[in-house]
């Protein structure tokens, strides 16, 4: 039990970093999640890389966000179509290695600790909590997509869930008819707005994103419950128990990275995909 203790505690510091952010990386949908088998991506050599770096400089004036798009359109016209775009992909490897050790030591033991420890239909109504707490931030996100009436219908599910509901732990607004909305974020958002390709990029501890999600972040934050919590230690125990029960719903896939032949680039593609596929499916028909 002095262990878990400890387990816990260094996955809150782990949170409090910024590893339970809401950013869809930690608890994906298992029913848009389309794994595919990796595909080798070709990347230009350098001089072709520092052809357009002209191109970006040129922009150095705009605003941090416009500029950031206006470069990732730039680069778009050296990298082409690829499906996956990944200039830094040996950066990239090098963290997700060490993300890799970081689950194998610390979140994999722990998940499978949490599952062992608690029953299923308790771990149920901890992740029906935490989807619950992310309702006004998917209702924002998709009124800024175009649907108000998603939006309202998201508010709606999160005053009866967060009353009736005990907090999100009881899900009786589904009973009553307004069913989940899908789960959306800043980056979408963006997604949608027109910044469609965005580079790949690994960072330490919150794993697989874009320049385009990274960017997202601040906004993610802010709208985050969670960073409302005035005591520290419930905060990062909330945070802590949030890695570890998104962590538990990833445990469908170990078997499928252990058998890739390429872990990086199985994760890089998959993720890649179901991202894309959010972004096609938030975004407005023409």
């Amino acid at each position: 039990m002095h262990a878990l203790r400890i387990g816990f505690l260094f996955v809150a510091l782990i949170a409090g970093s910024g590893c339970a952010s809401r950013s869809a990386q930690v608890r994906p949908s298992l029913d848009d999640m389309q794994v595919v088998a990796a595909n080798d991506i070709q990347v230009p050599d350098a001089d072709a890389l520092s052809d357009a770096r002209p191109l970006a400089d040129a922009h150095a004036v705009s605003p941090p966000g416009e500029d950031a798009a206006v470069i990732e359109e730039d680069l778009a016209l050296v990298y082409g179509d690829a499906e996956v775009w990944d200039p830094w992909e040996k950066q990239n490897r090098r963290v997700h290695r060490f993300n890799t050790v970081v689950d194998a030591h610390v979140l994999r033991p722990l998940a499978r600790a949490y599952t062992r420890a608690l029953p299923a239909r308790i771990r149920a109504g901890v992740t029906r909590f935490f989807r619950n707490l992310g309702e006004p931030a998917n209702a924002i996100n998709h009124a800024l997509q175009g649907h108000p009436g998603h939006s309202l219908a998201t508010l709606g599910r999160f005053a009866l869930n967060t009353t009736l509901g005990v907090g999100g732990v009881f899900d009786p607004a589904s009973r009553m008819g307004l069913r989940r909305r899908d789960e959306e974020d800043v980056g979408q958002t963006l997604g949608t707005w027109g910044w469609r390709r965005s580079r790949y990029l690994v960072l330490p501890l919150l794993g697989p994103r874009t320049v385009r999600d990274t960017l997202s972040l601040v906004a993610d934050q802010r709208v985050a419950p969670l960073r409302y919590v005035n005591d520290g230690t419930t905060a990062l125990a909330l945070q802590a128990l949030e890695v570890v029960d998104g962590r538990t719903q990833l445990a469908a896939f170990d078997d499928a990275r252990e058998d890739a032949y390429d872990d990086y680039a199985f994760v890089r593609d998959a993720w890649s995909q179901r991202r894309v596929h959010q972004i096609e499916r938030d975004a407005p028909s023409e």
